[in-house]
């Protein structure tokens, strides 16, 4: 298969779709943020586009053109007061009016209010998510079942007992081993294939004190391999909703320092033109996503979803970066000014975000060569 084969299997028509389906949805809703934080505060919005590129559809209401646009791509907001005017001169200046004339707070607000949207959509998909699921059981071996007649049975190992520890060794706990559950059984396998005496330390639910079981064994019997007689249980425990809620706050606080350490490993990457680096295999392009949604669509919805969580932690950890000619770089230019007493001059900002845009540029295509580049 060449690689113009290989790209074309793993863009799938139907990750294709999905894909623009949840970039659509996600940075719409990314952007409304931006529109009610504007509104909430008195500032005009001229338009709001579903979609990029020339406008198919449009309708005004309540101040406000809403449009759709050719191209499925995201969409964008145009706020009054945060583009350049045009001076009586007609020359062009810093606007002076509607986002502009908001206090440095208030700008700050409508900046952060897009991501923010973003995070709390990850956090409620993780909610649900686990909700549904469960969570990762961060337990030693659980018991699911014992079987009838078995030494476990005999031993008075009960469904839900945690085994701890086999002749006072620690068996690893499962968030221990990244949520692996093999290592652990496999290090009780091959520690009762040794006869003789050995004591199980479980640890029962509601009881403080742990269980010492001793039993003599022999790891066959009449020339057939014994086996201890127990089903492991689930690698998730269910959880309640408020627990859910708990756990994705959790899970999500966690994963921000690991998504800004891949976005730096990217930008690391970019700058020494390192299209082959391993260090960010995990950050994608278009190509990669897409890919990604494909393989997640042909498996079930929650993948789906857990696709859409990755994707709006990522745009809103993204979008706070403080890069020129996005969010984040815009609030680094609100700080400036409340540090320095005044902003910035027109020249000064339009130089600032022009370099920004470039560079935003080159990150995109530095991102889309490394994604074709796999396939070569």
């Amino acid at each position: 298969m060449n690689p113009l084969q290989a790209i074309s299997a793993a863009l799938t028509p139907l990750g294709i779709v999905w894909t623009l389906l949840l970039l659509g949805i996600i940075t719409g809703l990314h952007e409304l943020g931006h529109y009610f934080a504007a509104r909430r505060q008195g500032v005009k919005v001229d338009s709001f586009s579903v979609g990029m590129g020339p406008v198919l559809l449009r309708r005004h209401w309540r101040g406000t053109e809403w449009r759709i646009s050719l191209l499925p791509i995201g969409g964008y907001v145009q706020i009054s007061g945060m583009a350049p005017e045009e001076a009586p001169d007609g020359t062009l200046r810093l606007p002076t009016t509607g986002f502009a004339a908001l206090p440095p707070l208030g700008r700050i607000a409508v900046l952060l209010a897009g991501p923010l949207v973003n995070l709390v959509l990850a956090i409620g998909l993780l909610t649900a998510t686990f909700s549904a699921l469960g969570v990762n059981a961060d337990d030693r071996i659980r018991v699911g079942e014992v079987v009838a007649g078995s030494p476990a049975e005999r031993l008075g190992i009960q469904p839900g007992d945690e085994i701890v520890a086999l002749d006072g060794r620690l068996l690893p706990k499962r968030a221990e081993i990244d949520g692996q559950m093999q290592p652990g059984y496999r290090l009780l396998g091959e520690m009762l294939g040794e006869p003789g005496r050995h004591t199980l330390t479980v640890q029962r639910t509601g009881e403080a004190q742990q269980r010492q079981l001793a039993f003599d064994w022999a790891p066959t019997v009449n020339g057939e391999r014994q086996l201890l007689g127990i089903r492991y249980g689930p690698g998730s425990v269910p959880v309640s909703v408020p627990q859910a809620l708990g756990r994705s706050v959790q899970a999500t606080a966690e994963s921000v320092p690991l998504v800004v350490k891949s976005f730096g490993g990217l930008l690391r990457e970019m700058f020494s033109l390192n299209i082959k680096g391993k260090e960010t295999d995990d950050v994608g392009g278009p190509i990669r996503i897409t890919e990604t949604v494909s393989q997640a669509a042909a498996l079930n919805g929650w993948a789906l979803v857990q696709i859409a969580t990755l994707l709006n932690l990522s745009l809103a950890v993204f979008n706070l970066l403080p890069i020129p000619g996005l969010d984040g770089g815009r609030i680094a230019l609100v700080l400036i000014e409340m540090l320095r007493g005044h902003p910035l001059t027109f020249a000064q900002e339009q130089s600032v975000t022009a370099t920004g845009i470039l560079f935003l540029l080159f990150l995109m295509v530095f991102v889309l060569v490394r994604d074709v580049t796999r396939f070569f």
